[in-house]
Parts: C-alpha cells; structure tokens; sequence
C-alpha cells in the first residue's frame, strides 16, 4: 500500500465477510487504500488481497483492536465485525453477545484512545426492531425496540454503544441498520440456502430442495446497493443518527423461491421441512428507507438481477464434500458464525 496518505485510509472491520468483502472491492475501485481486520478466513478477499492491507485481528482482543487503530491511522472506519446468524445466537447466547457487544466496546475504546477523529460507521440490523405491530410497518427508524433474538438484542446493546460515545465523547459514529442484505458470497441466509439447494439437485447431489416457511415477508436488498449506502453515509450521514439501510418493498420467501426455481437447469422437487419452520418468525418486516433517500441514495438492483447473481456465485463456489458450509468460521468479519 505505497503512498497510502490519511486523508486515503478506510479501515474495515471485519474485512473478510460478504459485506466487508464487498465493500473492500468497491472501496479499491474508488482508488483508497483499504485496511481490513481478518483472523481465519480469507476465501471471500482471495481475489483482492494483494490489494488490501490484511491486519490479522481478532475482536475480542482488546490490545489487537487498539494496535490495528493506531497502525492504519483511518478517516474513515467500517465496523461491520459481528456474529450474525440469528439462529447461532439462540445456541450460543454468551458468544453473540462477546462479539457484538464488547466486539464494539473494544472498537470505540481504540478510536478514543487514539486521539483519532475518524468517521465510524456501526452496522447494526433490522432484527433490532423485532416485534412489530402492523400499524408500525414500514419500520422507521424511531420504531421501539423489541429484539425477538438474542443476537437482536446483543445489535441493539452495539448500537445504544455507538450512541453512547457520540453524546460523550462526540465521536463521529453514525449507525447503519441493514434489512436483509443478499448476493453472491452471502451464506446461511434463505435465499443462499434456496440456490445452493438447487445447484445440490442440478449436480444430482440431492432429491430435493426441502424449505421452511414460504409466507414471510421480507425487505431484501442488493449488496451493491448497501455499499452504495454504507459509502453515502459515510459521507453525508449526521453522527448520532441511525439509518435504515433497505429497499422498502416486501417480498415474500415464496416468491424468491419461485424466482430461483425459474432459472434452475431441471427440475426441482421442492419438500415443505417441519423442522425448518420457525414459529417466533414476525410475518412480515418491510423498513422504511425515507432517511436515506433523503440523503440521494435509491435502490437500484431488482430483485432478480440479484437472484440470478446468487445461484450462479452456487454454481461456481458448491462443494458437495461440504454440505454444511452456510457460515464462516470466527473471524473478525461481516456475516456467518461471525460477521464475516
């Protein structure tokens, strides 16, 4: 990273993820000298990692985070290191809430300490909203709280954090909630496990395709255009403010999977899985994305542009020796059993 000035430097924590990794690509595309924290994990940066300046770091080590700080020195910081499977935190409550919660705590302490100034942006997510009365949909940003997950409530304690050291220490954070966020590299989500699902009986691996609950409603949202959001606020987001980061439409799971079983190369049985259903799943969940719109951003990808991008990233990545490769492994990174 010759040359590198500070005026250049982006510090991304939790680098290796499918947001982190994603936002890396779009961050070298703007010609900025990128730094990311990494621990295990490198698959989702192979194809960029000369390119990046790679700190291994892992997030609950508070003398690694401060180091990491002082030696990038950023403008700019993307805290997107969490654990971020729902479903994970419900196995292992006390580790989300280590990752999540002082996985920040240990970020904001090395940026106040460093006497730095940098802009932070905190990912939290929708799942901090949780329970939603119909009369509240779409979800606004000053909607209460009500976390149905531990991993909700470990993103709400993260971002009542991030606030917390803005109206003390008038730190520049300014916190990002994504909806649900999907396209290529993404694992252990629905429409991840739909197109894995089907490569799995196109390559005749697998009979069928087996499915929970087709009836959610859901608000997805391209990467690429949450990277288009990450990056305005950044530059335009007011610090101690939260943003809604979604397209504000809602789909529901049935039709996503519809829309895969279209592009299919054969036939797919599809198989309704009991054991896949969730009962405490809300029905529907739709955010409200005025604020940002506000700023300049829009959504720009269509739903089956971005469909069409994860089966064929399945195509391409499907490894039949690895039938349970829908997370990453711990790593200070965006999305999986961490972030990332």
């Amino acid at each position: 990273m010759k040359g590198s000035s500070t005026k250049g430097r982006y510090f991304i924590t939790g680098i290796g993820g499918f947001l982190g990794s994603h936002l890396a690509e779009f961050l070298l595309a703007e010609g900025l000298t990128v730094y990311g924290t990494i621990h295990k994990d490198f698959r989702n940066v192979e194809h960029t990692k000369d390119k990046l300046a790679l700190l291994p770091c892992d997030i609950l080590d508070r003398q690694q985070v401060e180091t990491a700080v002082v030696k990038t020195q950023p403008q700019v910081v993307f805290h997107l290191a969490a654990q971020s499977l729902p479903v994970l935190s419900w196995k292992d409550p006390e580790a989300t809430f280590r990752v999540n919660v002082f996985g920040t705590l240990n970020l904001l302490e090395a940026v106040r300490k460093s006497g730095i100034d940098p802009t932070i942006l905190v990912s939290g997510s929708s799942a901090e909203y949780g329970f939603t009365r119909p009369d509240e949909m779409p979800i606004q940003e000053e909607k209460a709280l009500r976390p149905a997950t531990p991993y909700g409530v470990s993103k709400a304690a993260a971002d009542l954090l991030a606030y917390l050291y803005w109206r003390t220490y008038g730190m520049k954070v300014i916190c990002g909630r994504p909806f649900f966020v999907i396209g290529p590299r993404k694992r252990g989500d629905v429409c991840s496990d739909f197109a894995r699902g089907i490569v799995a009986v196109e390559k005749g691996q697998q009979p069928s395709l087996k499915v929970g609950n087709l009836e959610a409603v859901r608000d997805f949202l391209d990467v690429q255009d949450a990277i288009g959001a990450l990056w305005l606020l950044v530059e335009k987001g007011t610090p101690g403010e939260v943003y809604n980061l979604c397209s504000g439409v809602g789909h529901k799971i049935g039709e996503v999977l519809r829309i895969l079983l279209a592009m299919a190369m054969k036939p797919v049985p599809v198989e309704q899985d009991p054991a896949r259903l969730r009962p405490a799943d809300e029905p529907v969940v739709i955010g409200d994305n005025a604020k940002l719109r506000a700023l300049g951003w829009e959504p720009q990808v269509p739903l089956q542009v971005t469909l069409a991008r994860v089966l064929e990233f399945w195509r391409q990545a499907y490894d039949p020796a690895t039938p349970g490769d829908n997370t990453t492994v711990r790593h200070c990174g965006d999305r999986g059993k961490w972030q990332g």
